[in-house]
């Protein structure tokens, strides 16, 4: 009796760690797709404003495969349902008009997500122009852009009329809006999707979107530096990280979403060796940008020398009476040059991004006795000046300012 008792007990015992494992599995493998976040989608059929109906759906494919951090969270294969909930044909003093919502994510499995998002834009003017207006309803006007239709946002009225109103000149064209088969669209998540997690992603990629606190937060650092944000540092992706990552994603002929995607991330510098491989979150310089802080700081270095009467092998004015600060800043100068040095040909390698970043912590570490030594000497504005400059120039990679 007393064994069968014992193993009854180890049974439910078992029972129990096992729920709990899943229970945590299932737990840790849940992954928040967050608002604002935007997909690629190409439709699957025609979309005409000339026939099509209020209440009517239709299917696009996502583009790709999406992840989120370290997770597939969309496989390729996926599908989106759009919704026309506007329709109105061209006239011939009036061009047609469609608004368009999409209200499900179905995966290869089956598997079916109810979700809220809307029309955006990849194109910098229909951006700008949308986003005018946060209430705006986003619509499509026929014939006046590359895809069959200019997205545009015609204010946040109720009713077609209101639509016409907002979108005044932009109707003129008289064309109906033609989506063909196959046309990308872009849709904007209104509010955050939470899904079950695939599959671990190896590396970065570039369509995974990273939204972890970290990453989020030097993203925020290297934007600020490029001055397209100018939000607090906060690791928050809210609505201004997505408009300065979208302009950035412009200006350097990237796609325009507003995420922070693998080759968004790179570009800015960011380390993306973190979590599934044990990696450091932080930046680190481009190659381009490590090498112009080392010319600098050799360069301001150059100028010290000259305002202490030093030689080059570190023969002084014998005559001069020299203060301790003096010195100090001498010593923490050269000490930052040679390390500039060595950071340097650390990011040029490209071979290790964690220690590029743990090396751009111990440059950075090296300016704050820089900035110690520059309060107690005795210098000039010009050096002054010259290393306020450098310090600018490494403000992505000092995460203690």
């Amino acid at each position: 009796m007393r064994h069968f008792r014992l193993n009854k007990y180890r049974t439910a015992a078992s029972a129990v760690a096992l729920a709990f494992l899943a229970t945590a599995a299932s737990a840790q493998s849940r992954v928040v797709l967050p608002a604002g976040s935007v997909i690629i989608v190409r439709t699957t059929s025609p979309l005409l404003s000339a026939t099509a109906k209020a209440g009517q759906t239709f299917e696009t494919n996502v583009e790709g495969s999406i992840g989120v951090d370290e997770y597939t969270v969309i496989p390729a294969g996926s599908k989106i349902r759009g919704v026309v909930s506007m329709a109105t044909p061209a006239t011939r003093q009036q061009s047609g008009v469609m608004e368009i919502v999409f209200d499900r994510l179905t995966l290869p499995s089956g598997s079916t997500f109810p979700i809220s998002g809307k029309l955006t834009s990849t194109d910098s003017a229909e951006r700008r122009q949308i986003e005018s207006d946060p209430n705006a309803r986003v619509v499509l006007v026929g014939e006046r852009g590359g895809i069959g239709a200019t997205i545009a946002g015609a204010g946040s009225g109720k009713g077609a009329n209101a639509i016409f109103t907002a979108l005044g000149n932009m109707l003129s064209e008289g064309r109906n809006v033609t989506l063909n088969a196959g046309t990308a669209l872009a849709v904007q998540l209104e509010s955050a999707v939470t899904l079950r997690g695939g599959g671990r992603l190896r590396g970065s990629d570039a369509s995974t979107i990273y939204t972890g606190t970290e990453r989020v937060r030097a993203a925020q650092q290297a934007l600020a530096q490029a001055n397209y944000y100018r939000g607090p540092v906060n690791g928050v992706l809210d609505d201004a990280t997505h408009r300065a990552l979208f302009q950035y994603q412009v200006d350097r002929g990237l796609s325009g979403t507003g995420n922070l995607d693998g080759r968004t991330a790179q570009a800015l510098g960011i380390n993306l060796g973190v979590g599934v491989g044990g990696g450091l979150s932080g930046t680190s310089l481009s190659a381009a940008e490590a090498a112009a802080v080392r010319r600098d700081a050799q360069l301001l270095i150059s100028r010290y020398r000259n305002e202490l009467a030093a030689s080059g092998v570190g023969r002084l004015d014998p005559v001069r009476a020299y203060a301790q600060g003096d010195l100090d800043l001498w010593f923490a100068l050269s000490a930052f040059a040679d390390n500039a040095s060595i950071y340097e040909q650390i990011v040029t390698s490209g071979s290790n991004r964690d220690a590029a970043v743990l090396a751009g912590r111990s440059l950075a570490a090296t300016a704050r006795r820089v900035d110690s030594a520059m309060q107690n000497a005795r210098t000039t504005a010009q050096v002054q000046n010259a290393w306020a400059s450098i310090r600018r120039q490494i403000t992505t990679i000092d995460t203690a300012t």
